[in-house]
């Protein structure tokens, strides 16, 4: 799997987490929703992510957006 399929899949399943936890427990949570929507937002322009930088260090191999 590539650097850009793994940032995918870990924002996805970190806003399903924080929807599900502001359901259960408290609206707070879609905080945790807010910061991940806005570093996606931010990454599109940019080319920064810092998932995406440790995913590299890590030896994941690159994929199109994250190089």
């Amino acid at each position: 799997m590539s650097i850009d399929r793994v940032v995918l899949a870990f924002a996805g399943v970190v806003v399903i987490l924080s929807a599900i936890l502001a359901w259960a427990f408290s609206p707070m949570w879609l905080i945790l929703t807010l910061f991940v929507g806005f570093n996606l937002l931010q990454s599109a322009f940019t080319g920064f992510c810092p998932l995406a930088m440790i995913l590299k260090a890590l030896g994941v191999k690159p994929g199109e957006a994250f190089n």
